[in-house]
């Protein structure tokens, strides 16, 4: 068999392997990624770190609103700084929403369409033997695997270092609570007899000093927790995209001068 005919041969096999492959992408593979069920364990993980920033958000609003009963102005800029941390929970609280949304989306676009639309330009290619359409077609097939797999990624990852820090968290909204329920059952007692610092005093047998301790320790415990919630929703995301993009130009920098089926002469 010529040399000519195995070229041939070659360009057709690959060819019809292009075409399999982006078919089994557009009518399998895109439907499966998009489909709630297939990342199940991945919603669930952001919807228990929704329901987290959701209840660290309430319990420094009600912690913010207990300071504010205290006598005096005491305490009124620990209550500042624990009412101004809503916006960082809203921010931690829109990325999750955005890492659910696109996480079907992504995989659902990525093989519905450019990873089909790669493999007709590496078809082109292998007929015109033009380099450009098979750099085209290998940009468009890893930028395709990397959207799909980024978020997924990302969201494993962040389970990780939220399980690390889970018990501090859950500490955090203990001790919020509790605080909380100290100052608002106080005020409570106040409003039925007696002096309202007296009140207050007394219930959490020490001074008024020491009930500020606490919750300048809790302020300080919610501050620890957003910084490890931007950092597992809003970071992470950020760093395993650009560590994908990184690994995609490291790709694209090895020389591939050789890469076609037939060598001009």
């Amino acid at each position: 068999m010529s040399s000519i005919k195995k070229v041939l041969i070659i360009k057709v096999l690959v060819s019809l392997a292009c075409v399999a492959i982006g078919i089994v992408s557009f009518f399998l593979i895109a439907n499966k990624l998009g489909s709630v069920d297939f990342h199940e364990d991945t919603i669930i993980a952001l919807d228990k770190s929704r329901s987290k920033v959701m209840e660290l958000a309430a319990a420094a609003v009600a912690s913010s609103s207990a300071i504010t009963l205290l006598p005096g102005d005491v305490g009124t800029p620990i209550a500042q700084e624990l009412a101004d941390m809503s916006k960082y929970f809203l921010i931690v609280l829109c990325a999750i929403y955005l890492e659910k949304f696109l996480l079907t989306v992504t995989g659902f676009i990525a093989f519905k369409y450019i990873i089909p639309v790669a493999c007709l330009l590496f078809i082109v290619f292998i007929s015109s033997n033009e380099k450009i359409f098979a750099k085209i077609a290998t940009k468009l097939f890893l930028f395709a695997l990397v959207i799909s797999f980024t978020i997924p990624i990302s969201v494993n990852i962040a389970r990780m270092i939220e399980s690390n820090y889970a018990s501090s968290i859950q500490s955090t909204l203990d001790s919020a609570k509790e605080n909380t329920q100290t100052v608002t059952e106080s005020a409570k007692e106040e409003n039925k007899s007696g002096n309202a610092l007296e009140k207050i005093v007394n219930n959490i047998t020490g001074n008024i000093n020491e009930l500020l301790k606490k919750f300048e320790n809790t302020l300080s415990s919610f501050i620890e927790a957003i910084a490890v919630l931007i950092v597992t929703s809003c970071l992470i995301p950020i760093g395993v995209l650009f560590f994908f993009l990184w690994l995609v130009k490291l790709i694209f920098s090895i020389d591939i001068s050789n890469f076609k089926f037939i060598r001009r002469e």
